[in-house]
Parts: structure tokens; sequence; C-alpha cells
């Protein structure tokens, strides 16, 4: 591992810990990476903070997919979704509150979560193995967040900071995939009862089930595959939308039911938040 990658974990790492935002690090990666491989470099900082967390004694509970939408993806100018790890202590219970101290700079997004009992070993999976694979889905809210000052983010910055991630919420009513229209479900995410982002299944590469397959793949050629009991969020079904203190989203997901985050109060206005 370059040590100057290293560091620059360190310090997303320390952006965590102190909630206080850092300078974009594309720049810097692109500097310090081998062979000029830039995303490679990005996910080998995510990983640094990944097995520093798993040595601190956090429990690895699944992973995350991001730039599922064509669209944002075309923002960042590149032609594939990224992933990010998740951990057990990043769930939220369906309307448990969320302290505000928790969060940097968040963002909400209504997902499909997909829950596996069987491992994804293989090199190249196809749709039929993820529907084997699964034994339900659920109704989820990613709630969104940057180590990177004012969310100025390219491809590398995101990955290195674990794909942006930051918690999850979700849903309880398991459902099984058989009883599922995942390209056509449709989703409505409210704000305290205000319409504030819509969408469906196809938005995410034209099917959940397309990202899960990517993600299998991805992990799989990467040696560390998914398994039984892993948690997926397939990646998001409408825009994202900024959440302040107090605020209260439900999505509903047709087929799925719906999941709410609830935001708590800010408990300090100097919290660089």
């Amino acid at each position: 591992m370059n040590l100057r990658l290293a560091l620059i974990a360190d310090e997303l790492r320390e952006a965590e810990r102190s909630g206080r935002p850092i300078p974009p690090v594309r720049e810097r990666i692109g500097q310090f990476a081998e062979s000029d491989d830039l995303l490679s470099a990005a996910y080998a900082v995510q990983q640094v903070n990944t097995q520093r967390r798993i040595a601190e004694g956090g429990r690895l509970v699944g992973r995350k997919i991001g730039l599922t939408s064509i669209a944002v993806q075309r923002q960042l100018g590149v032609d594939s979704p990224d992933f990010g790890a998740l951990f057990a202590d990043m769930a939220v219970g369906d309307g448990e509150e969320i302290a505000w101290a928790r969060l940097m700079q968040p963002k909400v997004e209504a997902e499909i979560a997909l829950v596996l009992e069987r491992d994804l070993p293989h090199e190249k999976h196809t749709v039929a193995d993820v529907i084997s694979a699964t034994a339900y889905a659920l109704p989820a809210i990613e709630v969104v967040g940057s180590r990177i000052a004012n969310w100025d983010i390219r491809l590398a910055d995101t990955v290195a900071d674990n794909a942006s991630s930051g918690l999850f919420v979700l849903g309880t009513r398991p459902v099984c995939l058989s009883r599922l229209d995942l390209a056509g479900c449709g989703m409505a995410m409210e704000r305290r009862g205000d319409q504030v982002s819509v969408g469906a299944g196809a938005a995410c590469l034209g099917n959940p089930l397309n990202a899960a397959v990517w993600l299998a793949d991805t992990l799989a050629r990467l040696g560390t595959p998914l398994k039984a009991g892993d948690v997926l969020m397939t990646g998001a079904l409408g825009p994202m939308v900024v959440a302040q203190p107090n605020d209260v989203f439900t999505a509903d997901i047709e087929g799925l039911g719906s999941v709410s985050a609830v935001f708590g109060l800010r408990a300090d206005a100097g919290d660089g938040q």
C-alpha cells in the first residue's frame, strides 16, 4: 500500500471522527496512484479504512452500490457504478431518531435492499444466481454523507470516501422476490407529507437485480465475495434529497411497503454541518 494513499485514508477517517469535512482528495490520489490507475488507488484508500473498522471491532454486514443513475454517471464522467462497505453500526431502525451529530452533510435516497441467504462466489453471475441467493427484499432509505467539504466530489473522492456512505434504514416487512416486479415498482418519498422524490426500480441500472449482479461480479473478482446474510443496498430509485434537522422522510415502494428516516435536532450549531 502506498503510504501517501494511507495518509489520505487517515484524513478521511479523522474527518468522520471529528465531523469536520476536508477538501477534495482526487488530485492527491491521482498524484500518488501507481500506473495512473486512479480508480484502483481510490478503492485502496477505501479498503484501508474498511480494514481499520474491522480491526477496531466493526462488523461488516454488506455493501452499498452507488452511481446507479445514468445521469449521475455522466455527471462524474464514469460508465459504471461504485460500491462501499456497510457496517452494523451504520444501521438505523425504521422510525428510530437519528442523532444529528452522527451525520455529515446528509442526503437521503430511497432504495431496495436485498438480503442474501447464499454466497455469490463466482466471477460471473446471472440474474438467476442473484434471485436464487436472495432470501428477501426490504424497503430502505440510505442516508448518504460526505467527508468532502460541500459535496465537491468526483469519482475518486466518493470511492475513497466509502462511496459517500453514511447510515441506512431498513424496513421490517420482508418480501420474497417472486412477489415483486423490481423494475416496475414505483417509489414515492415524502418529507412530513410533502412529496420530494419519485422514481421506480428501472432507474437503478434498469433493474436493481442488474446492480446486484454487477456488485457480485466485482467483489468476487476482488477476492471479497458476497456472503449469506449480507445486505445489499442496490441504489437510488429516485433523486436524493438534502436532509435538515427535524426532518422525517417516508419512502413508499410498491410491493414492499414503507420505511421512515427520522432526524433529530441539531445539537450544536458549531458542529461543522
